[in-house]
């Protein structure tokens, strides 16, 4: 069990039967009355936000989410397999479970970490950085500088990037995942 009191952003919690995680807090001290928690959660399951008071003090229950690296292996129609690093276990999950961010950099071989809550797949966090091959983008002309301008480019997983305009056909690039932006060459 956790107090209301102790919560933070990225704190998980039980709540209504369903994994949260804690986005925002605000502990507040009104002048009159009892003391209260706002907070603003993530459904871990769904993603949905929402907004909840608790009573300061309030005792809530701790969401124990089990992160395991996994190694995507393939597809297979709309399944997708991963496998544990540590066990070779295999896993084969339905397309609806994995996010548009998931799928714009499913590339064999990258681990990606899977979250289970009570033993069921709640979620998957791509690698924070990937390196992918540019497919298809529009020549760079002479002249082009890295301060220059950027344009779209697509890559080896289908995802599309801008990147500035001296990239071409056949770079790997490295991008973050979490804002989809292009780092560097590499």
């Amino acid at each position: 069990m956790i107090s209301s009191n102790d919560l933070r952003p990225g704190t998980s919690i039980v709540y209504d039967g369903d994994p949260w995680q804690v986005v925002d807090f605000q502990h507040v001290k009104p002048g009159k009355g009892a003391a209260f928690v706002r907070t603003k959660l993530r459904n871990l399951k769904t993603g949905n936000v929402r907004e909840n008071t608790f009573r300061a003090g309030e005792k809530l229950e701790k969401a124990e989410i089990e992160r395991t690296v996994m190694q995507y292996l393939y597809a297979e129609g709309d399944q997708y397999v991963f496998m544990d690093n540590v066990s070779f276990e295999q896993l084969m999950l339905h397309g609806d479970t994995l996010s548009d961010r998931v799928t714009k950099y499913l590339k064999e071989g990258l681990e990606f970490d899977v979250l289970f809550f009570n033993g069921n797949v709640i979620g998957i966090d791509p690698p924070n950085f990937v390196e992918l091959e540019v497919t298809e983008t529009d020549p760079g002309l002479r002249g082009d500088t890295s301060s220059g301008g950027s344009k779209p480019a697509t890559v080896e997983t289908g995802a599309t990037v801008q990147v500035p305009l001296f990239v071409n056909i056949g770079d790997k690039l490295r991008i973050d995942t979490r804002t989809d932006t292009y780092l560097e060459r590499v």
